[in-house]
């Protein structure tokens, strides 16, 4: 595999422009980009239930996201380490965390399966893509005050029309919504519990 040369702007200065508590906005050279503030990260869960009959079901949340103006389909996800005094929080506990706050259900074991980037030409944050194992419904989920989420629990098989439905309806779909579809099938990431 070749290297490519880097972009001329690589080695310019990172300049930031605007820091919130939770993002940054950034510039270097004539590009222009948001990062998370204070080195948050973030994970994001494919959690799979499986029934008794063996119908592999995808544990699904949604919410509104004020950028988009609209209700968005999305898998479990949240900020690792973004509390004071818990900024060195390890990935599997946030995500497991995470995971039971939004969808009620408790994980027996996290399986990392690496980092990604949803948009690296706009934003530098990464999220580590995390698989939820042995799941037990403990609650009803929702997440925590004021967020007001919803958990859609969708068969995997229905999960194409399911979402096409919901573009219909005209509401968002987050990318990693992607990953599930394309790897329906794939034991890889959705081998058994």
């Amino acid at each position: 595999m070749s290297e490519k040369p880097q972009d001329p702007d690589a080695a310019l200065p990172e300049k930031i422009r605007w820091e919130g508590k939770f993002i940054t906005a950034k510039t270097r050279g004539r590009w222009e980009y948001v990062a998370r503030a204070r080195g948050i990260r973030a994970a994001a869960i494919i959690a799979i239930d499986i029934d008794p009959d063996g119908t592999r079901n995808v544990l699904l949340v949604e919410q509104y996201r004020v950028p988009l103006g609209k209700i968005s389909l999305e898998i479990p996800a949240g900020l690792i380490g973004d509390h004071e005094g818990n900024e060195d929080e390890a990935d599997e506990v946030a995500a497991a965390r995470e995971l039971e706050e939004e969808t009620g259900y408790r994980a027996a074991r996290m399986e990392n399966l690496g980092q990604f980037f949803s948009s690296p030409g706009m934003v530098s944050e990464s999220f580590t893509l995390m698989r939820a194992h042995g799941l037990t419904k403990v609650s009803e989920g929702g997440g925590t005050p004021g967020e007001n989420i919803t958990v859609h629990r969708v068969a995997l098989k229905n999960l194409p029309q399911f979402v096409a439905d919901w573009r219909e309806a005209g509401k968002a779909v987050d990318v990693r919504m992607a990953v599930l579809m394309a790897a329906a099938n794939a034991e890889t990431i959705l081998g058994e519990n």
